[in-house]
């Protein structure tokens, strides 16, 4: 249920401090760069539209104003191939903007949160609960005040994430 008139995109631009995203899909492959993910499969260079997107202008805005955009991935390995092209490029991408990743691999341990869902939470208050359907393609996004629960979910990612980059170093492609 939502509770609040604000949509998502709107978050963007009215939160104070801190962006907070959790992703636990393996496949976001039908919600946008899809261009960009077929030229990644075939091997191709990255499109000038993907690496100049929206998004990174969004993120470096963000980051130039002093606020903090990051977020934890929960994966395990061996990576998809969408998670192939969401970390080697996009990842890495958004990192040169501003935006800060961590990774919770859960391939030798337990997932400490094999129930949360992927959300946006913004100054620890308003929770942005993502819908996708089962090929990754984005349904919307619940926006509410009851954020609690989702503070929660962060902190015990963020308890058991390593910083993108040293993940990276070590299992990256």
């Amino acid at each position: 249920m939502t509770d609040s008139s604000r949509t998502l995109g709107e978050m963007f631009s009215c939160f104070e401090r801190e962006a907070f995203r959790l992703e636990t899909l393996d496949d976001y492959s039908k919600s946008g760069g899809v261009a960009a993910y077929q030229a990644f499969l075939a091997g191709e260079e990255q499109p000038a539209d993907y690496r100049n997107a929206d998004w990174v202008t969004t993120v470096r805005d963000i980051a130039r104003a002093g606020k903090r955009i990051y977020r934890v991935h929960i994966l395990s390995r061996p990576l998809t191939p969408y998670l192939r092209f969401e970390l080697g490029w996009g990842y890495r991408r958004n990192a040169a903007a501003g935006e800060e990743f961590f990774i919770l691999d859960t391939t030798e341990k337990p997932n400490p949160l094999p129930d949360a869902p992927d959300f946006w939470l913004f100054d620890g208050a308003t929770v942005a609960a993502m819908a996708y359907d089962g090929a990754g393609k984005y349904l919307g996004a619940d926006v509410r005040e009851d954020a609690g629960e989702f503070r929660a979910y962060r902190d015990v990612a963020l308890a058991d994430a390593v910083p993108f980059t040293e993940w990276w170093a070590e299992f990256g492609a």
